[in-house]
């Protein structure tokens, strides 16, 4: 159902008609755009689960390592946190509120915030990890490119800025099209949890995995 059901006149337009001029908490009601009696031209996508995103359900309430969600991945089963991939001093997982379809982020084990602070080990890991996810992304879903990124603090874009994770997203032809555009809504069109079933089928397991990261200071276990 769409508000275009909806119609400007009846019960609706009286009481549009009642408010319009009064001031409510400060701000003057105005009337719409359209004239009356015309059809509301835009109709609506419903979409209840972003609900989520919009009140930081499961967002940090501080910056540390213990109300970190890519640090208690690692401890979880693979499916429950949407791993990937589990490298030796960083993993792969999906992203719970992609960008776009089979979006990737590469996370260190260590809860460091800044590029800067990977060591030499993890910053070549997740350069590894990030090419070796474009070939598994490539193979399963056929991208026409990528978008690669790492936004460092809050300023910069990062949702998550307390933990350093890099973004692989897969990018189609025309899938900047006038739902993101005018819409600002991204259909994402397979469950987070079949995407990650068919990314992690088709990512070539190396010869031996450790069961724990590699770097002792890291704070959480990374076996299965």
């Amino acid at each position: 159902m769409t508000d275009r059901e909806g119609s400007e006149g009846g019960e609706g337009g009286e009481v549009r008609d009642a408010l319009e001029g009064c001031v409510v908490d400060g701000v003057r009601i105005e009337a719409p755009f359209q004239h009356p009696d015309v059809p509301d031209p835009f109709g609506r996508l419903w979409t209840p689960h972003r609900l989520v995103y919009v009140r930081g359900q499961g967002k940090p309430s501080d910056a540390s390592a213990s109300q970190c969600p890519f640090c208690r991945a690692p401890a979880q089963d693979d499916r429950d946190s949407l791993i990937v991939h589990r490298g030796t001093t960083a993993y792969v997982l999906m992203n719970l509120f992609p960008y776009n379809t089979g979006h990737l982020l590469v996370c260190p084990y260590r809860h460091v915030s800044d590029w800067t602070e990977a060591d030499a080990h993890e910053r070549a890991e997740i350069a590894e990890l990030t090419a070796q996810a474009m070939e598994v992304v490539r193979q399963v879903a056929h991208p026409h490119g990528f978008n690669l990124g790492i936004n460092q603090g809050e300023v910069g874009g990062a949702g998550i800025a307390a933990h350093l994770h890099q973004h692989i997203v897969p990018r189609w032809t025309g899938d900047s099209n006038f739902m993101p555009i005018i819409g600002r809504t991204k259909p994402v069109p397979q469950l987070l949890g079949d995407q990650r079933d068919m990314l992690a089928a088709a990512w070539t397991p190396p010869a031996a995995t450790p069961a724990t990261p590699a770097t002792p200071a890291s704070p959480v276990s990374t076996g299965d």
